[in-house]
């Protein structure tokens, strides 16, 4: 199963040459996220550990779990997946330390390509964050975005939703990722990233899979995450971390879509 969550837990395209197609054909994104790659999040799995390992497994919620970073495509296939760290890391430590390991064969944006990510990780070249202190999250635009800002924050959200949405399907498939049996941790994070290659698998191979089903039907559902990161207002994604060469993609987006906006 190793081999095959090697095999399988990889980009389609690994030298990210054709634009996906969810953005291609899609007006809402095309050109502005031409070059668009995927998205990156961190997800929370619950998981059992000797007593005096829970205090550093201990997640926001409470309980051990581990936070497993996860990068993810168009078509919610997961195309890199890291298991292992602590329920108490940062988002933004466990990126900066993956991107920055050679050893964990991250598959890094080619130049000029990039990968979205919420505001709470760092911006780094081939790595697009929102705008901060705006609107964001699909939930909070009850009414339409205002100003080029709030236009590309939502856009962004929208288009990150994909990540958002693998988990959902992911965790509502395999009931283990709820309550993990109390295997070695190596045991449990193996199993962890076979929940991942099985998800793929199904992906690539099943029709009419009833949990992609409903996914696909309803193309900005997302399913709630009861593990789901409480926002941390501190975390390493502002001031000095963030890069102009990425501000400025981030600003020619926005004004793209606003003009855009004005046109139709």
């Amino acid at each position: 199963m190793d081999s095959f969550a090697r095999d399988i837990l990889v980009p389609k395209d690994p030298e990210f040459k054709d634009i996906p197609t969810c953005i291609s054909s899609d007006e809402r994104y095309m050109p502005h996220f031409k070059d668009c790659i995927g998205a990156i999040d961190g997800t929370h799995i619950a998981i059992t550990v000797p007593e005096e390992d829970q205090i550093r497994y201990r997640g926001s919620k409470g309980i051990p779990t581990t936070n497993v970073l996860a990068v993810c495509d168009f078509d919610l296939l997961f195309t890199y997946v890291l298991t292992g760290w602590e329920g108490s890391a940062h988002d933004s430590h466990i990126f900066l330390d993956t991107i920055n390991d050679p050893n964990l064969n991250f598959p890094k944006p080619p130049s000029g390509k990039y990968y979205l990510v919420d505001k709470d990780y760092p911006e780094r070249e081939g790595y697009l964050t929102p705008y901060t202190n705006t609107r964001y999250h699909q939930s909070e635009f009850c009414s339409n975005p205002k100003g080029s800002q709030e236009i590309f924050n939502r856009a962004h959200s929208s288009l990150r939703s994909c990540i958002e949405r693998a988990f959902g399907v992911l965790k509502a498939r395999w009931k283990i990722l709820h309550k993990m049996p109390g295997y070695s941790l190596t045991d449990q994070n193996r199993i962890i990233c076979s929940c991942f290659a099985l998800h793929n698998y199904i992906r690539r191979n099943t029709i009419g899979d009833p949990g992609f089903k409903i996914i696909d039907a309803n193309p900005e559902f997302i399913p709630p995450d009861v593990f789901q990161d409480v926002e941390n207002n501190s975390a390493q994604g502002d001031g000095e971390m963030r890069t102009r060469e990425m501000a400025n993609v981030r600003n020619d987006i926005a004004s793209s879509l606003m003009a855009s906006r004005h046109r139709s």
